[in-house]
């Protein structure tokens, strides 16, 4: 398994210098860097082959996230707004194979977060998510993408809470490049067993996003991470385990995520840096040893 961190986590707004923590990365001795999609529509094609170029020379792989907004929402009821989310991922998938990120994941079949004053249609939303999701999934196939379904806690998401929704759900879809992505701030919620949902999980999982209840970075609070890692090596886990701390109040990140206050005592560089890394350590010891 590879072990990357997500930027947003030294960051309070979904866009930053992405070459500069590609290298961030690199120094502190993570194999992945995970990016938000967000800025990405705006990049020129030049840049995008700089950021492909940035990565392959410090030896990081890229993934990405995204949570979509409202009108691009491909489990709506309304086909204006599906309409414009296709179109919307198919650009995305284009871009994404044109940096040589090979992995997307998020909330992808819904939007986020979830606006719980409207009406819910849980059954109707999931049918159209399954068809149109297998339709991506079959563009992002073709791209070399794995288009990675995030299994959401309730306050977040309504269509797929648990590992057990989210496999079922794939298995309808049928098509190789959709997966699964767990993450254990979520599980936290959900999941009446964390390894056993990783155990459910199995060959589906892609990607596995890491943090305490809390969101701070791995090892600082109290989660099974011993018993996470038993169940990563017990499916034989390859995929890719990223860190997705969110410690830093402010901004448009802080809001969206409901950080409403400094969860660790420094949020200056160094101080984030030197977590960052010892909870890397941690990690890969924990999670990664055999």
């Amino acid at each position: 398994m590879k072990f990357g961190i997500y930027f947003a986590y030294w960051e309070t707004e979904w866009r930053g210098d992405y070459k500069a923590y590609i290298e961030k990365a690199a120094k502190l001795g993570f194999d992945v860097m995970e990016l938000s999609y967000a800025p990405m529509p705006g990049y020129s094609e030049a840049y995008m082959q700089e950021l492909r170029a940035c990565a392959k020379a410090n030896g990081i792989t890229l993934t990405a996230g995204y949570g979509p907004t409202a009108d691009q929402n491909i489990s709506s009821s309304d086909p204006s707004v599906v309409a414009n989310g296709m179109a919307f991922f198919r650009e995305m998938l284009r871009r994404l194979e044109k940096m040589g990120i090979r992995s997307i994941g998020g909330g992808l079949y819904s939007y986020w977060p979830v606006d719980y004053s409207k009406p819910i249609d849980r059954e109707r939303d999931r049918a159209i998510a399954l068809k149109n999701v297998r339709e991506l999934g079959k563009e992002a196939l073709d791209r070399g993408v794995d288009f990675c379904l995030e299994c959401l806690n309730r306050y977040e998401g309504y269509l797929l809470n648990t590992a057990k929704e989210g496999v079922e759900f794939v298995q309808e879809v049928d098509v190789p490049s959709v997966k699964l992505l767990l993450d254990t701030f979520h599980m936290n919620i959900e999941e009446d067993s964390m390894p056993d949902a990783i155990l459910t999980a199995g060959p589906y999982l892609r990607r596995l996003h890491t943090g305490e209840a809390n969101r701070r970075v791995p090892g600082q609070g109290g989660l099974p991470w011993n018993d996470i890692g038993r169940a990563l090596r017990a499916i034989d886990f390859q995929g890719d385990v990223v860190m997705e701390p969110f410690v830093r109040a402010g901004g448009t990140i802080g809001r969206e995520i409901k950080v409403w206050r400094q969860l660790v005592d420094k949020v200056d560089e160094g101080s984030l840096d030197h977590d960052a890394l010892r909870a890397l350590q941690f990690s890969r010891f924990v999670l990664g040893r055999q």
